[in-house]
């Protein structure tokens, strides 16, 4: 006993109707500013998983063939802490684990490295963030400001800012406190 014609057809139109019928639902839910659009406004779920999944997807697929050129040393953690403390501390905090006012009304969270570090994500993410940024976030794209080498030095410093020579971890102890930096 098969399906028949009449019902195979019901079936596909009832298919193409629940997805014309969401489509404008959604066109109507978005073009009408349902959607708070605050930045004081929570995400929600089905907005959060797709901002991260698309995030993953691109990073995975865009930072597998990065290789970081420069070698581990003093001169390029250090040189990478300098370019931390004057381009990321604003917003991803400095060693004592404290968020500025700038970051603490970002309506993304931004990490705060030295306590939410990433010294366990590839390098070559990490470098893919600091060149191209993240959109719809507060994270710029540094390609345009910074040199590879320079943000290869940053992606360095980053990766292994929990375990730093004792040299350069004085030197990030005495980086100010993003805390005390007045909002603009």
């Amino acid at each position: 006993m098969g399906i028949g014609i009449g019902m195979l057809r019901a079936f596909l139109l009832g298919i193409v109707a629940t997805l014309m019928i969401g489509a404008i639902g959604g066109y109507v839910v978005v073009t009408t500013g349902l959607v708070d659009a605050s930045a004081q406004a929570k995400p929600g779920g089905l907005e959060k998983w797709a901002a991260h999944q698309s995030l993953k997807a691109a990073i995975a697929r865009k930072s597998v063939a990065l290789k970081d050129p420069l070698p581990l040393d003093d001169a390029n953690l250090s040189a990478g802490l300098k370019l931390y403390a004057a381009n990321c501390a604003v917003c991803h905090g400095a060693a004592d684990h404290q968020a500025s006012i700038l970051a603490k009304g970002f309506y993304i969270g931004a990490p705060l490295l030295a306590k939410d570090g990433v010294e366990d994500d590839p390098e070559s993410e990490t470098f893919w963030k600091v060149s191209n940024g993240i959109r719809f976030s507060a994270m710029p794209a540094f390609q345009k400001r910074l040199t590879d080498e320079q943000m290869w030095q940053v992606t360095q410093f980053v990766a292994h800012m929990d375990k730093l020579p004792a040299a350069v971890e004085a030197d990030w102890k005495s980086v100010p406190s993003a805390a005390a930096t007045p909002a603009p």
